[in-house]
């Protein structure tokens, strides 16, 4: 792992640096020239697991935010007052900040979801291309 703040450097294989692995497909690696998609069909299906478990985690957290914006204060002073409504107003701003995370999370899902449609169709496409030239030798 490099020392110190860390720079962008063109071309630097962090996976390397690292030694993390991605599960699935190329998630990035160059492909031939083609169709123009950038990513496997494995990759694909890894970055729409990926997107929608980060979705499932933020609503989870949903769920901890709503307590927070309901809180009580612990006694009926001023003080307890105050200090509620600031962890309400906090708790309020922290649900708004979830819900734009697990909508952009679940945006994010279905264009890849989308990009496996077209994939798909590129895919099928091809095959009907190649199914339709002459069979054996010429």
């Amino acid at each position: 792992m490099p020392e110190g703040q860390p720079t962008y450097e063109p071309g630097l294989d962090w996976n390397a640096v690292t030694g993390f692995r991605p599960s699935g497909g190329s998630y990035g690696t160059p492909v031939a020239e083609g169709a123009g998609f950038k990513y496997d069909e494995a990759t694909l299906h890894d970055l729409v697991k990926e997107w929608r478990g980060l979705a499932k985690e933020y609503l989870g957290d949903l769920s901890d935010a709503r307590r927070i914006a309901l809180a009580r204060p612990p006694g009926l002073e001023f003080a307890s007052g105050g200090n509620a409504e600031i962890t309400q107003q906090s708790g309020t701003a922290l649900e708004e900040a979830l819900d734009q995370r697990i909508a952009y999370c679940e945006n994010m899902a279905n264009k890849y979801v989308a990009a496996l449609g077209k994939y798909a169709t590129a895919e099928d496409h091809a095959t009907a291309v190649i199914n339709q030239q002459p069979k054996g030798i010429a």
